[in-house]
């Protein structure tokens, strides 16, 4: 119960974690327990600190968002793609939807660490799609600057 009798200082100042007067942290609060890595990554040697609640989710998001945007962007692209880059073969509208459903498939599968692997993969069938149709090849090559990126985030924050 607190009321005037109460000594406790007022502004949170003495509640674990809270930040003191000079704006230090007074002690760990309830998710970090003592002798954990603080903001300034004071940890083990070696380790490294995101700043992130779940360094692992983020990673997958990122790369099931990479692989959800590309599946997106190449079924929004064969109508354009007929209309103004010329014929459009039916071999590569099976492709384009093919890696569209491969790319969906996979961003459901990024807990699984092959995923990566096949998403690279991915990037690589998108960019010999582009035999069939240069526009493809472009796609490709945007696609995987853009999944590269993804893969040296992934590193930097995994480790």
């Amino acid at each position: 119960m607190t009321g005037p009798d109460d000594d406790r200082p007022a502004g949170g100042a003495g509640v674990p974690g809270a930040p003191a007067e000079d704006g230090t942290a007074t002690a760990p609060g309830p998710r970090e327990p003592a002798g954990s890595a603080g903001p300034a990554g004071d940890g083990a040697p070696g380790q490294r600190r995101s700043g992130l609640r779940n360094p692992a989710g983020a990673v997958r998001g990122l790369g099931g968002g990479t692989l959800a945007l590309e599946a997106l962007v190449l079924l929004l692209a064969i109508q354009p793609i007929r209309l103004v880059g010329g014929e459009l073969g039916g071999a590569a509208i099976a492709a384009i939807v093919t890696l569209a459903v491969a790319a969906v498939v996979l961003a459901g599968m990024m807990r699984r660490p092959w995923a990566w692997h096949a998403g690279t993969v991915l990037q690589g069938a998108l960019l010999l799609s582009g035999l069939l149709h240069w526009s493809l090849f472009a796609l490709g090559v945007i696609f995987s600057l853009v999944w590269a990126y993804a893969l040296h985030v992934r590193r930097v924050i995994l480790g």
